[in-house]
């Protein structure tokens, strides 16, 4: 386990993410990621922005994206409704000896490393979980570690980004942290050639006939403000082609009843006439 020590106390730092993603859609929503973490002179520093849409529309991958670009290491912490202050900082394990250990959170080790994070789902935590945040969203650039007293500053080359879903099961951000969070950049469902490109990427065996179809599903949810995303659309894909592997037939005529069971039985309004 890689680990550094700061006034005697030694940390152990989390791996960085060995994910696979990349991104198919707009490219100016890059484009606004890397400008937001962009330092103009000796006077400035990064922004941190938040990615906001609707579950399953890219963010995360977005964020992981624009990242892998700056070619540095890049972490990823999960947000929940349970996260506390010390898991977001430092928190203590029983070591293979038996004795108490460190052990820096992704966002820290980030910090610490010079990398990226990407704070997922940042409105599920509580308003004292992101206080805990605050002086390393600003000029400060560092976050203090309650539990081993020590002040820890970000590196020079430390970037953040978080992602924030817009659905009723989060928090309602505090405006200080707001303002901390800045530029806000909408990610929206993508347009048809954007969406079948994305279930091209992720599901490279499926037949054109029916990524084009499920492409179409999902653009007829989008215009009637369906919550479906091209995530919901990949799932529906991908169990319609398992199921025609289980009884040999064609994976079009497996959408409807992959549909039931991905999404409802209610989803099947959009799919499109006639169903095959």
């Amino acid at each position: 386990m890689r680990q550094v020590t700061i006034d005697g106390i030694t940390l152990h730092l989390a791996r960085p993410a060995g994910l696979d993603l990349r991104w198919v859609g707009r490219e100016d929503l890059v484009r606004q990621v890397l400008a937001a973490w962009l330092v103009l002179d000796e006077r400035d520093r990064p922004m941190t922005p938040r990615l906001v849409g609707r579950p399953g529309v890219g963010k995360t991958t977005l964020a992981f994206a624009a990242a892998k670009r700056l070619g540095r290491e890049v972490y990823l912490f999960q947000a929940t409704m349970d996260t506390r202050p010390e898991d977001l900082v430092v928190t203590p394990v029983v070591g293979p000896d038996g004795a108490i250990q460190y052990v820096a959170s992704a966002l820290v080790t980030a910090a610490l490393r010079g990398g990226v994070c990407v704070l997922d789902e940042g409105n599920r935590m509580s308003e004292k979980s992101w206080a805990s945040l605050a002086p390393l969203l600003d000029d400060r650039r560092y976050v203090e570690s309650v539990l081993t007293g020590l002040q820890l500053p970000a590196h020079p080359a430390f970037r953040l980004a978080v992602t924030m879903n817009e659905d009723a099961s989060t928090y309602e951000i505090p405006e200080y942290i707001h303002t901390r969070l800045q530029p806000q950049i909408q990610v929206d469902f993508p347009e048809a050639d954007e969406e079948l490109a994305i279930l091209r990427e992720n599901l490279p065996f499926a037949d054109e006939q029916l990524l084009a179809y499920v492409t179409a599903f999902l653009q007829a949810a989008h215009d009637a403000d369906e919550p479906f995303s091209v995530r919901d659309g990949i799932n529906l894909a991908r169990y319609a082609l398992k199921l025609a592997r289980s009884d040999g037939a064609p994976a079009l005529a497996r959408v409807a009843e992959a549909l039931g069971r991905v999404l409802g039985e209610d989803a099947a309004a959009y799919l499109p006439d006639p169903t095959p």
